[in-house]
């Protein structure tokens, strides 16, 4: 089968290597149809060093299963799913507890054991707990519906567990930091529970336009000191109930805790490419304000996401705005790397 590898920055290749079989009784083969590139694949893009060995890449599917281990009872060949970017059994106290991407015996795609979701099939650990079936074949759908299906492997569901975690509700003022898909996603979510202001802070036309489309009632186009100012202006000096830092790096956080409202909460879901935050007198504890968020356990919300999807309620597959197939996939990177493309789409 064709698969991705990355061997250092900016080196992404597709190669063929053999197929997956199932290894445990609990796993699936899972044929996919739509994979995508992550805003989370372009770190190592931009900051892998060289390697002899590939790293597999992507965590992101929506396919149809192949086969199944003989333990396995809630997916059978034929299902279409979707496969959350972690695998979880679903059952442990932590899953049970909503906290799906610390399961005891789950873990992430992209190892030597599980290979990357960025190929044309797929090895899933756990498959009762982390496969999810949507009603009908995949051949049922238009590609827009598969594009929204495909961000609750986790863009969207990442976006809706930020605004989750910071407590989004009726009279919140809410401010997102990042215009890339997660953010985005953020904003969608946050207007699904209710928020009344929605301040999005980004600076590409063509991403905070869709980010209107989406809900924000207001848009930022300044960094640091200067759009700390600003949404500060636009929240009379208040500040924001709620902060969704969607980007990852440092100052997106330092902007995060300019903006928060004493009392606020800070929901981090841009991956932290930093050890170490302030968390002292000048940043979270002078103003009582409380830091939240981290991977989103999307299987907790996924069933949900399946309901508003299908029901026409959201329509998140709008943050794909380029679709190549898998033999593409360098290209994909190029593009997103480059801000060509938000986020794309990867046919199989």
């Amino acid at each position: 089968m064709k698969a991705v590898f990355m061997y250092g920055a900016g080196d992404v290749r597709v190669e063929n290597v053999p197929d997956p079989s199932i290894q445990q009784p609990t796993d699936a083969i899972v044929r996919i149809t739509r994979s995508c590139v992550c805003g989370s694949d372009l770190h190592p893009y931009h900051s892998m060093p060289g390697s002899q060995h590939g790293r597999a890449m992507g965590h992101e599917l929506i396919g149809v299963v192949e086969e199944t281990g003989r333990d396995v009872t809630t997916v059978k060949r034929g299902d279409f799913v979707i496969a959350p970017f972690a695998y979880q059994d679903n059952t442990c106290v932590f899953c049970r507890e909503g906290v799906q991407t610390s399961c005891l015996h789950g873990g992430f795609y992209g190892g030597p054991e599980t290979g990357g979701l960025q190929a044309e099939l797929a090895r899933i650990p756990q498959a009762d707990g982390s496969l999810v079936v949507v009603p009908g074949a995949a051949n049922d759908f238009s590609e827009e519906m598969l594009a929204s299906l495909l961000t609750l492997s986790d863009v969207y569901l990442t976006g809706y567990h930020g605004a989750h975690m910071g407590g989004v509700e009726a009279g919140k003022t809410v401010t997102v930091i990042g215009d890339g898909a997660v953010g985005l996603s953020a904003v969608l979510a946050s207007r699904q529970l209710g928020a009344e202001r929605i301040i999005l802070m980004g600076r590409h036309t063509s991403r905070t336009d869709l980010g209107v489309e989406f809900g924000a009632t207001d848009v930022v186009a300044e960094r640091s000191h200067e759009g700390i100012a600003k949404v500060m202006d636009l929240t009379s000096g208040e500040g924001s109930h709620v902060v969704i830092e969607a980007v990852g790096h440092m100052p997106a956080y330092e902007q995060a805790y300019g903006v928060v409202r004493p009392g606020g909460i800070i929901s981090r879901v841009g991956v932290p490419q930093y050890e170490e935050a302030p968390i002292g007198f000048g940043s979270l504890f002078g103003k009582n304000a409380r830091l939240a968020g981290g991977p989103a356990p999307v299987r907790a919300y996924m069933e949900r996401g399946i309901e508003q999807v299908l029901g026409g309620e959201i329509i998140p597959g709008k943050v794909f705005d380029r679709s190549l197939s898998l033999s593409d996939a360098p290209a994909a990177y190029a593009a997103m790397d480059h801000r060509e493309a938000l986020k794309v789409m990867l046919t199989v």
